[in-house]
């Protein structure tokens, strides 16, 4: 095998450990120095950690311009996804998903996308000036979730905006939910649109045939994976992954716009380490994985009252396949807000899983997991709906809310604003982002009408305890809107 693609090398890791080797004296940045200028800290993290946060220097390479370690640990992990070119990020995906839409769409661009799409990726239009045509998911009011974007309604707005440059979907949502990648994919090609997928929650996609197709495999142009999420890095990194026919400089020049020319090689090396991790043992590893979230399903499914969704809900569209590794559970049938169960499991269980929302909370399962937490789960969703459940009257049955778009995300952003107490909003056109996070989907973003349902749900969510974010006002009682109502 090419040494360069021995999916068995950790370039970067290889690096460290031969600068760490050399007892190099460090007059350079960080200044904690190998962590003798901050005891605290270097007692808190260990002494191992601190040697290797070390900024940029030849044997080491440079995050911006990578000519050694990082551009053959970035070629691996190519080849480990299946991409033309992979990018180390160290900003999220979230940046990775600011730099697919940026690197695509110039200043009033159209960009079709679907409307419950992550913070970041209407944060790329505030910042790009791109104009949005969105593609509204249709909604599983049983379950209380948006889908996906059916192939139908996206080929429909193609048709009504051949000028559109790229389409974004999500791979798969935060739910498990995936659209019909490949079909989309074939059908924005042919009109001469980019496709661009937000993988945030799909990185195991790759490593495994039991799962839905990645977006590498379907023909996408780029995906932002956050190999964080599933796929053992560390917190904040990603990786952003181009097709073979897109113009992988340009697309680092977009990259080096925003993401930071200090790069932490805490996080660099744990990308390296994860992707021969995932690319040797990736199959193993995640049909475990599968195998554990099918057995917390079938065991909370018993308990009546939760109902722990899968493959069943797949209809062909707009839920064309299903992550069978996300344990989303619907809560609503035990009188409760996903939000509610997520807090109780928390504070009188000491189990924290990923979010809760109106009606459902997902726990994260993955390869780190064992038999023995599972249990410990299931057994604490038994105990609460003994002891909490209650009627469901009054209840807010569904997530999403389709907005009614007034004006470009970028344009209501920067426009003058004053602030208006929530109740007084009715009519009015938002300035700012209002979401709950996690997930972070959007309630409202800038450019978006305020109707008397989104204020409800506003106030709802506020009352259940969902962390919401975005705004201005931190405790989420008064909005900025458009000074000049439309």
């Amino acid at each position: 095998m090419d040494k360069i693609l021995d999916q068995k090398r950790t370039p970067i890791l290889e690096a460290l450990n031969a600068v760490k080797n050399m007892r190099i004296v460090p007059f350079d940045v960080p200044g904690h120095k190998r962590g003798r200028g901050s005891p605290e800290l270097a007692a808190f993290l260990g002494e191992r950690c601190m040697n290797v946060d070390v900024n940029s220097m030849k044997p080491l390479d440079n995050l911006c311009h990578p000519v050694s370690v990082i551009k053959d640990a970035e070629a691996l992990a190519a080849a480990a996804f299946g991409a033309g070119h992979a990018f180390f990020m160290v900003g999220g995906t979230t940046s990775g998903v600011q730099a697919m839409i940026i690197a695509s769409c110039k200043k009033g661009d159209k960009i079709i996308l679907p409307r419950n799409v992550h913070i970041s990726a209407i944060n790329a239009l505030i910042l790009s000036g791109a104009t949005p045509i969105y593609v509204n998911p249709q909604i599983d009011r049983s379950l209380g979730i948006s889908l996906g974007m059916s192939a139908f309604d996206v080929e429909k707005a193609i048709e009504a905006n051949p000028d559109a440059k790229a389409v974004l979907l999500n791979n798969p949502t935060y739910y498990g939910i995936c659209s019909n990648v490949q079909k989309i994919t074939e059908t924005a090609h042919r009109n001469g649109m980019k496709v661009l997928v937000d993988e945030a929650h799909g990185t195991h996609f790759y490593f495994s045939d039991k799962l839905p197709v990645s977006a590498m495999a379907a023909g996408a142009d780029m995906a932002s994976v956050s190999m964080h999420k599933s796929g053992g890095s560390l917190t904040q990194s990603s990786l952003l992954l181009t097709g073979p026919v897109v113009n992988a400089d340009y697309v680092r020049q977009i990259i080096n716009l925003t993401q930071t020319t200090s790069g932490s090689y805490l996080l660099l090396s744990s990308l390296d380490i994860s992707r021969k991790n995932l690319a040797l043992n990736g199959h193993e590893i995640f049909n475990k994985v599968i195998s554990m979230a099918q057995y917390a399903r079938d065991e909370i499914n018993r308990l009546g009252d939760y109902y722990a969704y899968s493959k069943e809900l797949i209809n062909g569209d707009t839920v064309f396949d299903f992550d069978t590794t996300k344990l989303s559970v619907n809560t609503l049938d035990l009188g409760l807000a996903g939000i509610e169960v997520y807090e109780i499991l928390r504070d009188e269980y000491d189990i924290q899983v990923e979010f809760g929302d109106i009606g459902n909370f997902l726990a994260y399962i993955s390869v780190g997991d064992t038999d023995k937490n599972i249990e410990r789960l299931v057994s604490a969703l038994y105990d609460i709906r003994r002891l909490y459940k209650k009627d469901r009257t009054g209840m807010l049955e569904y997530e999403y809310i389709s907005p009614a778009v007034v004006t470009s995300p970028q344009k209501a952003f920067y426009a003058e604003k004053v602030s208006v107490p929530l109740e007084n909003c009715l009519g009015e056109v938002c300035a700012e982002n209002v979401m709950s996070y996690p997930p972070g989907i959007p309630i409202l973003s800038p450019g978006e009408r305020i109707t008397r349902e989104i204020i409800d749900y506003i106030i709802y969510a506020k009352e259940k305890g969902c962390f919401l974010t975005g705004t201005e006002d931190l405790s989420v009682s008064r909005l900025n809107v458009l000074k000049d109502r439309d």
